[in-house]
């Protein structure tokens, strides 16, 4: 049964979505973009501090169900410009440097809020 989730430690969700979803084993999380658990957006910041923010809420999400970094299984990472692969990725290593989970990573057109990252993630949690 899906059950949806939802803490103050991450940015509240700014649409129809919720900031994450479970059927008890498997959680999901939405797209997290540089925004602060108190709203304010790291738009204009470099990709690593964007990074580091959008990971911190999906940290956050995990973290609500008992979770960390340990339990993630995939990440998807979606950049505006793919050049920022490698300080994205040095940013990225700090919260998964032990066996990391599977991760996509690619290059699109636009993100929300003009943000140069999002990510997203599926984690085992039973």
């Amino acid at each position: 049964m899906k059950r949806t989730i939802s803490t103050d430690d991450a940015p509240a969700a700014v649409g129809a979505y919720s900031q994450a979803t479970t059927n008890g084993s498997v959680l999901f999380t939405a797209g997290q973009i540089p925004l602060t658990p108190d709203g304010e957006l790291l738009d204009d910041e470099d990709i690593a501090t964007q990074t580091k923010q959008s990971l911190d809420n999906v940290m956050a999400i995990l973290e609500s169900e008992g979770a960390d970094a340990s339990d993630v299984l995939k990440v998807s990472v979606f950049l505006d410009d793919i050049e920022d692969f490698d300080e994205m990725n040095e940013t990225y290593a700090d919260y998964f440097d032990e066996e990391p989970p599977a991760r996509s990573a690619l290059e699109v057109a636009n993100l929300p809020k003009g943000v140069g990252v999002e990510i997203e993630a599926i984690a085992d949690i039973e």
